[in-house]
């Protein structure tokens, strides 16, 4: 079977009329209804031809971009021995995610989820000198990762294909050109692809690192939250996003104890004291690293854990249990408040600027109002609140606007991080041992495939962007008679010679079945060879995207389709 082209009736593109009652969301309803993939166990999937040629076109594109910015490609084991994740503490920390195994003799292994630690052993052990920096290794393989939840098909897996790199470097200002140039490396693969993205800050989470960004496909569908400039070209996960403060000017009121009867929530404390939720603080204990501590936020926004965590320093953190929260206020859960408190407590801007505001006053049933910060109690300032549409930007005078994304890539600085607690080290000019500055870059290759449709799509199928379509021609003959056969025929042995990829619906079926099935492939462009355009000397054509048909001359019909096809990938 020619690579470029393939016959309808010779493949195997298994479509349902029924898909599971677990697929939800689109690419996974549509990967299985269009047989692109099958589900061998949860969060398991096996990938069908047409699935594969989408695969292996993403695979391409981040391989020539990757090579061209000097990345060297390798491959690493999927099988890895414990020591390596032992000697970062990951392979306890990684929890139940990480699957385990023993060989025969009992000693411990694990499927890879991520790489830092065997590449790390691997470079400390090849490379000695700055003379060989900077170095950039990358692999495409699979990760594997026990997922409590799989779900959504691809977007959310216990295995998942990934490309992965990680680049070595003398100094933090080196690492930081490595860092740009995978960036920019990233803009031409997410551009190719031709993906709508956004480049957006995000937090490092159990990778370390100091930097960190997100490249961010947006789509109604994406678990991720996001908000972006509608001026400038700030954008970032809201677990990161800052907003624009506003001036802290005290108030006036005098504080005073109000009795609020089972009244615990903003909501019903708000009314009952007729008062906005925004004119409330909201105050949520919190256990960081075993030490019980107070977050003050509007009584309107959300706390954003991680970015309390951030403003802790602290490793781990948890909302504190009921009988945490009464040892440490003195009051149930609902009455909690920061006059008087004597832990520590870390306060969201915005609540700081809350005048004469209403908190809980640490007693059942009772409250404060008249609470000003800094003058009625003080803590350490931070942004430690989620961003919401209409908040304003923190870089200029625009307006955050809210999306809903899915990453498709995730670019590290990591510094020393795993450098210095393995040891790895080169030698510097002077003959010094430091330790290598290094940075991880990932792509989720299987993730994309799901992502595109996610972005891609309508009520009739698939929509593929011509750069990764598994071919961009169908064609397709109407009837049965002969003369129509033979030019079809024809018009496909001319194609596949010119280079085009093509998928030759030869089945016997109506038309209708053919341009239904066609539309659900996502194929990019249709050619219908009929006796009626035969005696015109003209060929059916259209685009996926497009509800209009239109006639194209038979002769010159290569030259004007391979125009069609670059015009769509720019």
């Amino acid at each position: 079977m020619n690579r470029l082209a393939m016959r309808y009736s010779r493949a195997l593109i298994p479509s349902l009329r029924e898909v599971p009652k677990d697929a939800v969301t689109p690419s996974h309803i549509l990967l299985l209804r269009a047989g692109y993939m099958r589900m061998a166990g949860a969060g398991i999937y096996e990938l069908l031809p047409l699935g594969l040629r989408v695969l292996h076109k993403i695979e391409a594109i981040i391989r020539e971009e990757m090579n061209a910015a000097g990345a060297q490609e390798l491959l690493m084991p999927a099988l890895l021995p414990a020591e390596y994740f032992r000697e970062t503490g990951r392979f306890d920390s990684f929890g139940d995610a990480l699957f385990r195994l023993r060989d025969r003799r009992g000693n411990d292994y694990h499927l890879g989820p991520t790489h830092e630690e065997i590449i790390t052993d691997l470079v400390r052990r090849d490379v000695r000198s700055y003379k060989q920096l900077p170095l950039n290794l990358y692999q495409i393989q699979m990760k594997f990762r026990d997922e409590p939840r799989p779900r959504a098909g691809l977007l959310r897996g216990r295995e998942f294909l990934m490309k992965d790199a990680y680049s070595f470097d003398v100094d933090e200002d080196a690492a930081r050109k490595s860092y740009e140039i995978m960036r920019e490396t990233y803009r031409r693969i997410f551009d190719r692809i031709g993906l709508e993205y956004r480049i957006v800050a995000a937090d490092s989470g159990a990778m370390g690192g100091s930097t960190s960004a997100e490249f961010q496909v947006l789509t109604q569908t994406g678990e991720d939250r996001l908000v972006a400039c509608e001026k400038c070209d700030y954008a970032a996960n809201v677990e990161v996003a800052e907003v624009r403060a506003e001036a802290i000017e005290p108030g006036s009121a005098p504080l005073k104890e109000v009795e609020t009867p089972d009244k615990r929530s903003i909501e019903e404390v708000a009314e009952f004291l007729g008062v906005k939720p925004e004119e409330t603080i909201k105050s949520l204990l919190f256990v960081a690293d075993g030490e019980t501590v107070m977050a003050i936020v509007r009584g309107d926004h959300e706390a954003n854990e991680i970015a309390i965590a951030r403003l802790a320093g602290a490793n781990e953190i948890r909302l504190a249990t009921e009988d945490e929260i009464t040892e440490a206020t003195g009051a149930p859960v609902g009455f909690a408040g920061p006059v008087g408190f004597k832990g520590k407590i870390f306060v969201d801007r915005d609540a700081a600027a809350v005048k004469d505001a209403v908190a809980g006053a640490n007693q059942l049933d009772r409250h404060v109002t008249g609470v000003n910060f800094d003058r009625d109690y003080q803590g350490e300032l931070g942004s430690i609140r989620f961003a919401e549409e209409g908040d304003g930007c923190p870089r200029c005078e625009g307006t955050l606007r809210s999306y809903r994304g899915i990453e498709g890539g995730h670019i590290f600085i990591l510094g020393t991080h795993y450098s210095e607690n393995m040891g790895a080290t080169f030698l510097d000019p002077d003959g010094k041992a430091k330790p290598f500055v290094m940075g991880c870059y990932g792509i989720g290759v299987s993730r994309l495939l799901a992502t595109a449709i996610e972005q891609n799509h309508d009520e009739d199928g698939i929509r593929w962007p011509v750069s990764i379509a598994p071919f961009s021609i169908v064609l397709a003959p109407i009837g049965k008679n002969a003369e129509v056969l033979a030019a079809a025929e024809a018009l496909y042995e001319e194609l596949v010679a010119a280079g085009l990829e093509v998928l030759y619906d030869d089945r016997d079926e109506r038309p209708g079945v053919k341009f239904k099935d066609a539309d659900l492939l996502g194929i990019p462009f249709r050619l219908v060879v009929g006796g009626r355009g035969l005696e015109k000397g003209v060929v059916e054509f259209k685009a996926r995207d497009s509800k209009e048909t239109e006639e194209i001359a038979r002769d010159g019909i290569v030259e004007e389709l391979k125009r069609r096809i670059e015009n769509a990938k720019s």
